[in-house]
């Protein structure tokens, strides 16, 4: 008897992507050992990782009850809205990557997702944009060294 629909679901979907992107990274790369890790080693590892995590929130929602508090555990009306919202910003930012750069296509994406967050805040909106693109700079182009475009090719030439 499930007694949390919305964890024993969310269990079952971690545990769906954990298991298979655990056996994609065993059976389609090379895995290595602890000490020589290939390139499957680390995804192998975060979809086992992945699985067990699901596997526990599955088993606590067949075996504990959610809080009243929690909304008792049921789906709530679906936000159709906040959906499309959401694909949309990620979309126009995979749109724009390329001509537009990191930086402009970050903050196009933040600024248009945020729409979803009714009533819409311009000032928390606009700060937002900016820390992230200063968070993206960082960890994308200086931490990892990305070779992706910041600006638009007219701005750099």
């Amino acid at each position: 008897m499930i007694k949390d629909q919305r964890d024993f679901w969310a269990g079952l979907m971690f545990m769906a992507f954990g298991g298979f992107f655990c056996l994609y990274s065993v059976y389609n790369y090379n895995i290595g050992t602890a000490s020589r890790m290939g390139p499957g080693y680390f995804p192998m590892l975060l979809g086992g990782f992945l699985f067990f995590l699901g596997f526990f929130i599955t088993a606590k929602s067949v075996l504990f009850k959610s809080t009243e508090e929690d909304g008792g555990g049921k789906f709530g009306k679906f936000d159709w809205y906040n959906f499309f919202v959401i694909l949309g910003s990620v979309t126009i930012f995979a749109v724009l990557l390329r001509p537009a750069g990191l930086i402009p296509a970050t903050a196009v994406m933040v600024f248009l997702s945020s729409f979803g967050n009714r009533p819409f805040r311009w000032i928390r909106t606009l700060l937002l944009c900016a820390f992230l693109c200063v968070a993206v700079w960082l960890i994308f182009v200086l931490g990892l060294d990305l070779t992706v475009p910041i600006w638009p090719a007219f701005l750099t030439n």
